[in-house]
């Protein structure tokens, strides 16, 4: 038996298997390789990411190349497989059993066939896709290359392939997609980033920023704004020396300026502007400093009203209500503070609008239901109110009174101060305050 031409079929076998495997390396790598970071080996002088880069900027085509790649190994292998096994190897060493011709022959077949198809899918398929995976940037930039070469070269006939197939889907009535969607939504980035976490690879900050980006577009002017009652306004038909006292004893950068009352705020003066012109003059026209002021609808989203507001470089806005009245007022501050959390400046004594206590949560009326839903292991929801203590009012059908509680999934919710009638302070706390397990349970959530 002549040992050369059966050397040089198992050699040939072998390089189709290598063939596939490359081909299905470079598909799953391509895929997995972040873009951010062959940026910076291209920027750091790596050529093999340079290339790598430009692969993955035309990566329908290359992935189509891939699976050219890996039908015409496929092929390959099995038209040179079985015949370089069965009928070079297994069927010489069966033919001294004395066994008929046609049972070596089925014999000899079906070791061939199982002993191709373990190579193929173990050594063309799995262990290349589990290496692509594993160490995808490693993988990409040396396959980047040769899959340049092998684009190029049957590049006629990649085309005509994408080309019948995409005019076949839209014979279907089926548009063509892209075979790598590199796009997430909303839900499966949130899910994406809590794993990230999870693993230890952002931090409790990073989480909450990325959420919060998130939260942005989908709250409304209403529910970040300083509501009107507390509102810090100057007013035209006050002193100067009134008006004075309210700048230096409120201590903020900026005032809305009201004609008679908050319905009629008619522009928004600067400290500064004031206290120069005290200075100079010792007496101040208030409507010679005012500067105009942005209004926006209370329906609207804060991340127009920001964009407004840098349009305009404008550093607050008054809130309209639907019956054209003032609804409250929004600054830059308030804004970022959606994102970033809370920002206390050297003169802010406020209370935190959320504390927690050995038995629950301390929280101020005007929280949002949605920030107080993060610290909740259930949900409130509401379409007329947007804060705890609205909340509060739309579930008692009683006047509200310091003691007022509520009970609510388990929960009881007190109202423990107030300011005339509105609801300033709420302690949450769990009924059964006295199982562990429970008070334990809601002080893991909030």
């Amino acid at each position: 038996m002549d040992t050369v031409p059966i050397v040089l079929n198992l050699l040939l076998v072998l390089f189709l298997v290598f063939l596939n495997g490359f081909f299905v390396a470079a598909e799953f790598a391509l895929v997995k390789v972040r873009q951010t970071r062959l940026t910076q080996l291209v920027n750091e002088g790596n050529k093999r990411a340079m290339y790598a880069q430009k692969v993955t900027q035309k990566l329908d085509g290359y992935l189509s190349a891939c699976q050219v790649g890996i039908t015409l190994a496929s092929l390959g292998l099995g038209w040179v497989g079985e015949p370089a096994i069965a009928h070079m190897i297994v069927e010489p060493l069966l033919g001294s059993t004395g066994l008929p011709d046609y049972a070596i022959s089925a014999i000899s077949f079906g070791i061939a066939f199982a002993i191709i198809t373990f190579l193929h899918i173990v050594l063309g398929e799995l262990a290349p896709k589990s290496l692509a995976i594993q160490k995808a940037e490693v993988t990409s930039l040396w396959v980047a290359a040769p899959l340049m070469f092998f684009y190029k070269l049957l590049y006629p006939a990649i085309w005509f392939l994408n080309g019948t197939a995409n005019a076949l889907m839209k014979r279907l009535g089926l548009e063509a997609i892209s075979e790598h969607e590199a796009a997430h939504t909303e839900e499966e980035i949130r899910i994406l980033v809590n794993q990230s976490h999870q693993s230890g690879h952002i931090d409790q900050t990073e989480l909450a920023l990325v959420e919060h980006v998130f939260d942005f577009s989908e709250t409304l002017a209403r529910e970040t704004m300083i509501p009107r009652i507390d509102m810090i306004c100057l007013y035209s038909t006050n002193t100067f020396e009134e008006n004075l006292e309210i700048i230096r004893t409120q201590r903020h950068t900026r005032f809305p300026v009201a004609d008679d009352d908050k319905d009629n705020i008619i522009g928004f003066v600067h400290a500064t502007d004031f206290y120069l012109a005290a200075l100079q003059d010792g007496h101040v026209e208030l409507k010679s400093l005012l500067r105009p002021v942005l209004t926006v609808p209370e329906t609207m989203e804060i991340s127009t009203v920001l964009r407004l507001m840098q349009k305009k470089r404008s550093q607050l806005a008054i809130v309209i209500d639907e019956y054209g009245g003032t609804a409250g007022l929004v600054t830059m501050e308030d804004i970022l503070e959606e994102i970033v959390g809370d920002i206390q400046d050297e003169f802010d004594e406020e209370r935190p609008e959320i504390e927690k206590l050995e038995n629950g949560l301390s929280v101020s009326g005007m929280l949002t239901l949605a920030d107080l839903n993060d610290h909740l292991p259930f949900e409130l929801e509401s379409e007329d109110v947007d804060t705890i203590g609205g909340w509060l009012y739309s579930q008692l059908e009683e006047e509200i009174a310091v003691g007022a509680t509520v009970e609510w999934e388990g929960h009881l919710f007190i109202v423990k101060q107030m300011d005339h009638h509105r609801v300033t302070r709420v302690l949450i706390t769990p009924i059964k305050s006295d199982d562990a397990q429970a008070t334990e349970e809601f002080m893991t959530v909030s």
